[in-house]
């Protein structure tokens, strides 16, 4: 990363996971980077996205670590308490699809409430999430998954709206939504199909190299792994 210049700090949520993990492990060989601080379920016991006051609690005792030139949360599910993704109209159950919204939109929007004050005013800070292609509604030509595709949706809403709300208060900062491509994760495993799969690692380093050079005027977009620019 040079764009945040030397002796970054930076936050990675959802470090446990397949892309978090490797996204941690890149920005903890960054020679530039100074503080790196990994939060899961793992690093904090009871932390849970999904949660408000635990949001809230790990925020404020972040808040004596900070201020985060990076931060990048790698949450997100599609398989949620053993269901896939619906193939049909007639498989939407109303308590599933209201899981894929809790972790894939309200946490991460829970977490821009609580951690974007986190981010420093006054020079470049960026705050990146995982979306997902699926996510697109102009990109959408097969249909199925509804419950993932809209939760995806709505944190492509969400991103937008909290980048023009920010860039009133953080001039130069960056919220991005981003999709990783289709990486060996446990998350794809059973879902790749004859699509392209890149490791944890490739995509990790796409991904921080891409929020890197993108201006701050690319703020509230959605950006894939190769540095396409994503259709709503």
């Amino acid at each position: 990363m040079e764009s945040l210049g030397t002796g970054y700090s930076a936050l990675v949520v959802g470090e446990s996971g397949g892309i978090g993990g490797a996204v941690h492990a890149a920005l903890s060989t960054d020679p530039n980077a100074g503080r790196l601080v990994g939060l899961s379920r793992r690093t904090h016991p009871g932390f849970d996205i999904t949660n408000e006051p635990s949001v809230a609690d790990v925020a404020r005792t972040l808040s004596c670590e900070g201020p985060f030139d990076l931060i990048f949360d790698a949450t997100g599910a599609l398989t949620i308490d053993g269901i896939g993704p619906e193939k049909a109209l007639k498989a939407i159950d109303p308590s599933v699809m209201a899981r894929q919204f809790a972790v894939n939109a309200i946490g991460p929007a829970l977490l821009l409430k609580h951690f974007a004050p986190l981010m420093p005013r006054d020079r470049r800070a960026i705050f990146a999430t995982l979306s997902a292609r699926v996510g697109s509604i102009g990109d959408n030509r097969l249909g199925g998954w509804i419950s993932y595709r809209a939760s995806k949706a709505a944190l492509n809403q969400i991103v937008r709206t909290a980048a023009i709300e920010l860039a009133r208060t953080h001039p130069q900062s960056l919220v991005l939504a981003l999709h990783p491509g289709t990486v060996q994760t446990r998350l794809s495993a059973a879902f790749r199909g004859g699509h392209a799969t890149v490791t944890p690692s490739v995509s990790a380093a796409r991904l921080l190299a891409l929020v890197d050079r993108l201006p701050a005027q690319a703020s509230g977009g959605f950006y894939a792994h190769d540095g396409e620019a994503v259709v709503w």
